[in-house]
């Protein structure tokens, strides 16, 4: 299999056409191996518009959600970004490449441990991989400039805007099939947020997420 003709069909077919046009992300896709974190047995199935098994019901985001949640977080070389939900780990590199530090948080151990080791061999030194149970709140490790949930919320965890610094911000997908939004939310200061809606899609939810009151009758 040629990757590297692969990879740039992805690009051109995929990504480009879903508004992902920021050079220094596609650079970034160019240059950042997707195969190598994909599991052995779907590695020929790394630059198909599909999300990737991952084991224990987890997925691998498909490459152009994953391409457009780097380019709407605009992250900056002095970002301290939280990523809720490891996975795979591609997308803790990407964030990783652009950012000053990620901290990653997996509820699965042995998602964890992969990523942790497909991180290494990669050299990315500015990411800590710690396990845990994220998907309402992470109380730990102060604040952030940006933070992802790579699992789905019926509802927005209002906690998580709290662990903004002014100017951050927070993408999440929000909701239950078959109407999930992904949102990004922009912090100009405590109580002072914007939320813009940038398109609909559907993921597979956080384990523990956040839910709804629900009003028995």
């Amino acid at each position: 299999m040629d990757y590297e003709k692969t990879r740039h069909l992805m690009i051109e077919q995929q990504i480009r056409p879903w508004e992902v046009l920021d050079p220094v992300v596609l650079g970034l896709l160019t240059k950042l191996k997707r195969e190598d974190f994909v599991p052995p047995v779907y590695r020929s199935l790394a630059f198909v518009d599909m999300a990737i098994p991952l084991g224990n019901g987890e997925f691998m985001w498909e490459p152009k959600l994953e391409a457009r949640v780097v380019q709407n977080l605009a992250l900056k070389g002095t970002d301290r970004v939280l990523e809720v939900g490891t996975g795979s780990g591609y997308l803790t590199a990407l964030l990783a490449s652009l950012a000053a530090e990620v901290v990653s948080i997996e509820i699965d151990p042995e998602l964890k441990e992969t990523a942790e080791k497909k991180l290494q061999a990669h050299g990315l030194e500015n990411v800590v991989v710690k396990l845990g149970d994220a998907a309402r709140d992470w109380n730990a490790d102060g604040k952030f400039d940006a933070i992802v949930l790579t699992g789905s919320s019926p509802v927005l965890p209002e906690a998580y805007l709290s662990r903004l610094n002014p100017g951050g911000r927070l993408f999440a997908v929000v909701g239950e099939d078959p109407a999930m939004s992904a949102l990004r939310v922009t912090c100009a200061g405590p109580g002072i947020c914007r939320r813009e809606c940038l398109f609909e899609t559907s993921v597979r939810a956080l384990v523990h997420a956040l839910e709804p009151e629900r009003f028995a009758f």
